[in-house]
């Protein structure tokens, strides 16, 4: 199956939520009235959309040009042409602009960080990149080996020490290593417990200040894992890592399993963050770099962009 066809799987049900939430809310021959347009407005907000791009397609729709009515397929195309231009500016893949490139990589515990963390090496390696992958997460073991395996599937060298090692030193190493290696991308996973927001902030402050000794530019990105089926509580993720980690990019998973793909929208109008790449499934290749048109269309079930 085409990477299209992957994705449009793995959003059926986000797809299914919003197009449920709009069928039937046409008005065929006669014009979209006020009481109409609340309507969909509000089943827009509900397939997670958020207020501020349900109103601007609300207002679209409410444009002249549909003075004579407009049917459900209609409405589901300027649903995806004002996703896309919402999602359009934000739609940009991770570029590697130097050597090595220091990639920190956070997000809470079940995120999915650690896999994506491997499906970002293997992609980076299958376009010529040599990568290394830094086991920053010293706080729980599993971590370290999870990492570790991944590492190996995708044959890359990886940096790992003791569960309840010193993350900045682990990371300082990594970065001295892939420096003498000549390494193109380095990934350093972190800890992602958020219970304790001041421990993580700390922490974290000390991996990016201590890092930057060596490469003062240092970490030159840091993105975040956001886990698909958490819904709205993303965007309050969001806050909270932009405020304690400087966050640069955003990565989703596990679309395929939420019918809360509409949150991505929501996330581009709120906060603008690039969106480097989003994941349809939990298979190597089911991550790949984020199309807003494509993923806009899927979304709105609208065939027409086929």
């Amino acid at each position: 199956m085409s990477w299209l066809g992957r994705m449009t799987q793995g959003l059926a049900k986000s797809t299914k939520r919003l197009t449920d939430n709009i069928t039937g809310l046409a008005t065929g021959t006669l014009p979209l009235d006020e009481a109409r347009l609340d309507e969909i407005e509000e089943a827009l907000i509900a397939a997670d959309l958020g207020p501020a791009v349900a109103a601007r397609i609300r207002n679209r729709l409410g444009d002249q040009k549909f003075a004579k009515g407009i049917d459900d397929a209609g409405i589901r195309r300027v649903v995806a042409e004002e996703v896309a231009q919402v999602l359009a500016p934000v739609a940009r893949p991770l570029a590697i602009t130097r050597r090595p490139q220091v990639v920190l990589v956070v997000g809470v515990n079940g995120s999915g960080k650690t896999t994506t963390i491997a499906k970002l090496a293997r992609m980076f390696k299958a376009d010529g990149h040599k990568v290394m992958l830094a086991a920053g997460d010293t706080f729980r073991a599993a971590a370290i080996a999870q990492l570790q395996i991944w590492a190996d599937r995708v044959g890359v060298p990886i940096v790992a020490g003791e569960q309840g090692g010193d993350a900045a030193s682990l990371a300082y190493e990594a970065v001295k290593r892939a420096q003498a290696e000549g390494i193109d991308v380095l990934i350093i996973d972190t800890a992602g417990r958020l219970q304790n927001k001041a421990g993580l902030m700390d922490e974290l402050a000390k991996l990016k200040r201590v890092i930057s000794k060596i490469d003062p530019a240092a970490p030159h990105d840091v993105i975040l894992v956001l886990d698909a089926t958490t819904g709205q509580n993303a965007l309050s993720q969001i806050e909270v890592f932009r405020a304690v980690a400087g966050v640069t990019g955003l990565v989703m998973t596990k679309l395929d399993g939420s019918a809360r793909g509409g949150m991505l929208v929501a996330a581009a109008e709120a906060y603008g963050l690039p969106i480097h790449a989003i994941g349809v499934g939990e298979g190597m290749d089911d991550l790949r770099p984020f199309a807003a048109a494509e993923f806009a269309a899927a979304l709105a079930g609208d065939s027409s962009a086929d």
